[in-house]
């Protein structure tokens, strides 16, 4: 469970409350020519059109067309096109430090930023091709293929998530002409949750249509998404997969919601998974597990095999960071595009009032054990325990409703990803793992501050786990109240100085 306390500064301290949130769809009536498969942020309208011309040719002739404002400047681009001016760009990085010049901001572009597409788009390489076909980017990290053959009639299934020898010889490929020494050439980084390598390095050049010669038990029209998870317990790592995902559509320029997403799973288990609302976000259609097909030979017409959660230089697991440099890109526009397909409403700011949210621990390590003491508005109204039944879409209202949000170093941070662009994360013992959500707040181009006085605040013991030993992962805390205070009304000051902020807070005044 997660305790959320939602509460507003003033300068005196009033409590901000939280409703329910209801998953309504409020969609316009269809007009005759159908567009109702753009599911997009009007933000991202102008970029989508300008990598669909058709598209685009369609709603320009079409009178009845309802993103006729997107249509205004098709010059916007995200920054992985040929020909996309770099001005035109949807975003490119800032950089702090004073001697920072073009060179530390396009590396992080790339580490990090749209440039990242654009370098695994230049990576891809036909590896089949024919009647089916293969593309992937360098070791196998995105692959596409068309009119693919899987043959699942003997499983090798075991206690093991991710087989390496799971797919034989013939098992999986398709009419097409193989370079199986290019193939070969892109297996360095073979590994279940950084390469596709052991699923297709027994890709097979058939010498049969399976389509037309009726080899398919199931022939599947549908696009078809083919995905490795980390960990769908923890918010942190499942995220991960998200974000590959989302990036994973711009590689394929495809943001349809009409798709079939299957987990790659070699084990007999199920998939526990404590966000599946997320993924709303990016099919109509329940998940399918890979034993699904179980006993079948299946044909998939059209298919990607996303990127993974662990890739070398991936995202945003190991992302290498130039220093002091961040955007407002990629993770802003995944932020962006998850809030919109997922109905989060943005009920503020308001002048005048900061929101902040206390994210407590309900586990027996990082707990704030004086919880109380530095909730000023606690004593006012004692804070509500949500159970963990609350659905996701309520948690990211919350979060996407938070000028300044705090807690404990742990995977309840992510929250940062749907935090508006105007606001502070405030990781308030970061337990010695400086990096990981400093450089996640660098990801997403927002604030970020971390207590950095340490004789103000206090141990409950210096841990007791019984393998781990003395870490201060696992050791509650206890934080001097000043100290406390004193953060939380810069981070509202930076936040009430904050462009964004004052702009929406005078719009929603007026």
């Amino acid at each position: 469970m997660l305790l959320l306390v939602a509460l507003g500064i003033v300068f005196s301290f009033t409590v901000v409350t939280t409703e329910r949130v209801e998953n309504t769809n409020h969609k316009p009536t269809s007009p005759p020519l159908n567009y109702s498969w753009i599911s997009l942020p009007p933000e991202h309208l102008p970029y989508f059109l300008y990598n669909n011309k058709k598209v685009a040719k369609q709603c320009r002739l079409d009178p009845l067309c309802p993103f006729k404002d997107a249509l205004q400047d098709l010059a916007n681009c995200w920054g992985y096109e040929k020909n996309c001016d770099p001005g035109k760009r949807f975003s490119y990085p800032v950089c702090t430090k004073a001697d920072s010049g073009w060179y530390s901001r396009e590396l992080f572009w790339k580490q990090a930023d749209f440039g990242y597409v654009q370098e695994r788009l230049s990576e891809l390489k036909t590896l089949c091709k024919g009647d089916s076909s293969l593309k992937c980017s360098s070791q196998t990290r995105f692959c596409k293929a068309t009119n693919l053959y899987l043959d699942l009639r003997k499983p090798r299934r075991s206690h093991e998530r991710y087989r390496e020898d799971f797919i034989q010889r013939g098992e999986i490929g398709g009419l097409c002409r193989l370079n199986k020494k290019a193939l070969a050439a892109e297996g360095e980084h073979k590994s279940p949750l950084q390469s596709w390598y052991a699923e297709l390095q027994t890709y097979t050049e058939l010498d049969f249509d399976p389509i037309v010669d009726g080899h398919c038990d199931i022939i599947i029209e549908k696009p078809t998404v083919f995905m490795k998870l980390d960990a769908g317990v923890n918010m942190y790592h499942h995220f991960c997969d998200f974000v590959n995902l989302y990036i994973s559509q711009h590689i394929n320029n495809s943001f349809s919601s009409d798709i079939n997403i299957i987990m790659w799973d070699t084990s007999f288990y199920g998939y526990g998974d404590l966000f599946s609302e997320t993924w709303q976000a990016f099919t109509q259609y329940d998940i399918i597990h890979l034993k699904t097909y179980d006993s079948k030979r299946v044909c998939f017409k059209d298919a990607f095999f996303s990127l993974l959660p662990r890739m070398r230089y991936g995202l945003f697991y190991n992302t290498p960071l130039i220093s002091d440099c961040y955007s407002e890109g990629m993770f802003r526009a995944f932020s962006q595009h998850v809030l919109h397909r997922l109905n989060i409403p943005q009920d503020g700011p308001k002048e005048g009032r900061v929101r902040v949210t206390l994210l407590a621990r309900s586990t027996e390590y990082r707990r704030i054990l004086n919880q109380v003491e530095v909730s000023p508005a606690a004593a006012a109204a004692p804070p509500s325990l949500l159970p963990s039944s609350v659905p996701l879409f309520l948690f990211l209202r919350i979060t996407h409703n938070s000028d300044i949000f705090i807690g404990m170093h742990g995977a309840g941070l992510t929250h940062l990803l749907f935090l508006p662009d105007w606001a502070v994360i405030f990781e308030l013992y970061n337990c010695q793992d400086e990096s990981c959500y400093r450089d996640l707040a660098r990801l997403r181009g927002i604030r970020y501050v971390t207590w950095q006085k340490m004789d103000k605040v206090l141990p409950q013991d210096k841990g007791h786990h019984p393998t781990l030993g003395d870490h201060p992962k696992f050791t509650n805390y206890s934080f001097d109240v000043a100290e406390f205070m004193r953060l939380v009304l810069e981070a509202a000051d930076y936040v009430t100085h904050h462009p964004k902020w004052q702009r929406r807070a005078l719009h929603d005044e007026l």
